[in-house]
């Protein structure tokens, strides 16, 4: 177990189209934020256009362009004490053959770490909801954590990001994880069976209900349940690395959480939670 450290297991590159800065300028504030370790994530290329394109993720095109950056960052960054890692931000989705071209990337490469993320607000899930007649809040919302539990099961993924991201960006209007305490349950439950982390997001706390991902009562389940953690500040601009750390470890530590999670080759490395006093 690595003593005094701290990670950030999320952010992203000028190549998805929606974020700013130089790679190196994250790896420097990691630094100056005394983040030992960060692990870039940027959206995994996608065939169908109802993910997102231009804008929202790289071209398959660019992947080799993204390998590139990230390994000469990280050969920039021993020079300032930060350890890059390459992973990928890849799809969860209920129809497995639109992951196909998705599973074949993730066959081809070694990516450090596969972040598994069911973003609720692209119009591939949107047309799925309205497809299968989930209208409501609460059958949107329960849809989507049975889908993420599905996620954990097919193997994919290291950790589950942001989730429960479905309460943002207007995709249902009202979300009280109480009220669907008994499906989060099942999720949570399929994280610890399978071994993998599900992932703290601190990005939360800038947007819609500003509150961190997921929800403090979901962690509250989570610490009950033994759930492992990974955190990432979802970074799309290098002022962002490890944002609200400072606050939201702390906090996870009161809950009981005694670690948190980082993966190197697929392979899950744990440091003792910061945040103690």
């Amino acid at each position: 177990m690595d003593l005094g450290m701290n990670v950030d297991s999320h952010m992203h590159t000028t190549l998805c189209g929606h974020a700013a800065g130089e790679l190196i300028e994250y790896a420097k504030m990691a630094a100056e934020r005394e983040i030992n370790i960060i692990t870039i994530t940027c959206h995994i290329p996608m065939l169908w256009e109802a993910f997102g394109q231009a804008g929202i993720r790289m071209s398959l095109e660019q992947l080799d362009d993204y390998l590139v950056l990230v390994g000469d960052t990280a050969e920039q960054a021993k020079l300032l004490g930060v350890e890059v890692l390459c992973g990928i931000e890849a799809e969860v989705y209920p129809d497995e053959a639109e992951l196909e071209p998705m599973d074949e990337i993730l066959a081809a490469h070694d990516f450090d770490f596969v972040l598994g993320s069911l973003h609720a607000q692209c119009r591939s899930y949107i047309d799925w909801l309205a497809n299968n007649k989930a209208k409501k809040d609460t059958v949107k919302i329960d849809s989507y954590f049975r889908h993420l539990k599905d996620g954990v099961e097919s193997g994919r993924y290291d950790s589950m990001s942001h989730p429960d991201v479905i309460r943002t960006y207007g995709v249902v209007n009202h979300f009280n994880p109480a009220e669907h305490e008994e499906v989060i349950r099942e999720f949570l439950q399929a994280v610890v069976d399978e071994d993998i982390c599900m992932e703290v997001n601190t990005s939360g706390l800038t947007k819609g209900d500003y509150e961190v991902h997921p929800d403090p009562l979901i962690l509250d389940w989570a610490s009950e349940m033994g759930v492992k953690l990974t955190i990432g500040s979802d970074s799309h601009h290098p002022q962002s690395v490890g944002q609200f750390f400072d606050v939201i470890q702390p906090m996870l530590r009161d809950k009981g959480f005694t670690d948190l999670h980082y993966f190197r080759g697929r392979q899950r490395q744990v440091i003792p939670m910061p945040g103690g006093s």
